[in-house]
């Protein structure tokens, strides 16, 4: 991530193409797997925001092919979070750089608190993120 990106806190992951993809109800966000090929391969990640949910969600496939699903806000700075390339771990795009892992747990960087994790489950062919 190039340094102005870093400085502004714009994050590398995308909403998914097909917004139709996710919905919010009840505590839930539901994702069709099948309308969303962001999440097929590896490391392949999704930001969801809007339609009413009550914080961003990054969901991400891990190397080990499970996915993952975090409260997508920074805990020092409330940046949005990115995935990194060839690991398992997780970054946010601010110039500060606070690195959690796929447990939420934080690595290195500024900050102390440890990333909200949601679980996940998956059944049809869709994915059920439990936000509460």
């Amino acid at each position: 991530m190039g340094f102005l990106k870093r400085l502004f806190g714009i994050c590398s992951t995308r909403q998914p193409a097909n917004a139709a993809c996710w919905s919010y109800a009840d505590g839930k966000v539901h994702v069709e797997l099948s309308e969303a090929p962001e999440l097929e391969a590896p490391e392949g990640a999704i930001r969801l925001e809007g339609k009413g949910l009550p914080d961003r969600i990054l969901v991400v496939r891990g190397p080990d092919g499970q996915l993952y699903a975090f409260k997508n806000r920074c805990t020092h700075m409330g940046r949005r979070i990115d995935p990194l390339s060839d690991s398992e771990k997780l970054q946010c795009c601010s110039v500060n750089k606070s690195t959690y892992d796929y447990s939420g747990l934080v690595m290195s960087g500024p900050t102390t608190d440890n990333l909200t994790k949601y679980p996940t489950v998956i059944q049809d062919n869709r994915l059920t993120v439990s936000l509460m």
